[in-house]
């Protein structure tokens, strides 16, 4: 592969905080390397900025593995820019051309506040696992992995909903701001495990009043969510927390 050095112009979503207004402001990002990652790319930017005595562009990161799902941007109208099943630290500058305008905002969602340029509060997710997305189990030693059988295709459609790591992509893409795709998988892959069977039903009502309380939109069905999940969680997650919640609302106490 050839090694190329390519010059893009940065229009960047600058705001102080949740409560102020943001704007664009435009920066040149020049003989970057197709190689670096396109955090990479705003570390070099970064560092000018600073060299300058100029605000840093703050955004979100961490393990820049593709795991942590922290690395949340929108780059020219898609979350994660334009790979499919990328997270943002996973996309290279080769994905650009010399010469090209690219444009990064952060998440647009109120149950999303801005925190600080392209930062967002994603802790709305944190409080919906922790309404239900937990186990009733003894600590310990772990338990031996072939203690309870389990059927293998519904171990791997479990391990599939479990790969989901809350970067908030479904939400971003969706127009009503949903989160049914992320709470479906948290609901999915533990209601798939006979592990996860004693809070099945309080597990799925819990979480998704709590998925209300914070302000995210309605499901409409139209599948935005799955098209730009770095993980490629699939739609039928929502089917089977929609059959969870319609069996969990005919049971009384």
């Amino acid at each position: 592969m050839e090694h190329k050095n390519i010059n893009v112009k940065l229009k960047v979503w600058r705001q102080k905080n949740s409560k102020e207004k943001g704007s664009f402001e435009t920066y040149d990002a020049n003989n970057i390397s197709q190689e670096m990652s396109f955090l990479e790319m705003f570390d070099v930017l970064n560092e000018e900025l600073i060299k300058e005595g100029k605000d840093p562009i703050a955004f979100d990161h961490d393990c820049r593995e593709g795991i942590c799902g922290m690395c949340s941007m929108y780059i020219n109208g898609r979350p994660h820019g334009p790979w499919e099943a990328n997270t943002t630290c996973q996309l290279h500058m080769r994905a650009f051309n010399d010469g090209d305008t690219i444009v990064v905002e952060p998440w647009r969602a109120k149950a999303f506040p801005v925190i600080k340029d392209l930062m967002v509060d994603r802790s709305a997710f944190d409080r919906i696992v922790q309404a239900g997305g937990y186990i009733s189990v003894n600590t310990g030693n772990a338990v031996d992995g072939n203690a309870i059988p389990i059927e293998k295709e519904k171990a791997d459609a479990s391990f599939a909903a479990a790969m989901c790591i809350g970067c908030g992509a479904c939400v971003a893409a969706c127009k009503n701001s949903s989160a049914m795709l992320f709470t479906s998988a948290k609901v999915s892959h533990l209601a798939l495990l006979p592990q996860g069977d004693p809070e099945r039903k309080t597990r799925v009502m819990n979480m998704v009043a709590q998925m209300d309380k914070e302000g995210f939109g309605a499901c409409t069905n139209t599948g935005a969510c799955e098209a730009v999940c770095p993980k490629e969680i699939s739609i039928s997650n929502i089917a089977r927390l929609n059959a969870e919640y319609a069996t969990a609302s005919l049971v009384t106490e």
